[in-house]
């Protein structure tokens, strides 16, 4: 079966999940965090399955590899707002992401490799 849609690439599903609950544990943080902490998380969050959508229509492997490592960088952007929220006090109740943006991680590295050069 040929991918013909981003929509068909379960890395893109499963980051898109990510960005679904990202915003629901941001919209439980303080506040005072709405423009600070809250926007730069959803804005990584919504960073990786936009470039990985991006890059999907790329035609060259450069191109699409660029947009996948994008995608790759702003998951480790994600991962470390988690890493910040849990030492500054903040409970997420999202005990499942940090395994969620670890396999998303993974799979974006398989996808990266595939890509012909």
């Amino acid at each position: 079966m040929s991918i013909e849609r981003f929509e068909q690439l379960e890395v893109w599903r499963e980051a898109h999940q990510v960005v679904l609950e990202i915003y629901k544990v941001t919209s439980k943080l303080p506040s005072e965090e709405k423009f600070g902490l809250v926007s730069q998380m959803r804005r990584a969050a919504v960073s990786v399955p936009g470039n990985i959508a991006e890059g999907f229509k790329r035609r060259g492997g450069a191109d699409k590899k660029h947009f996948y490592n994008i995608a790759q960088s702003s998951l480790e952007d994600l991962r470390y707002y988690l890493i910040l929220c849990r030492d500054l006090g903040f409970q997420l109740r999202a005990e499942s992401l940090p395994d969620c943006i670890e396999r998303v991680g993974r799979m974006l590295t398989g996808l990266i490799r595939s890509v012909p050069s």
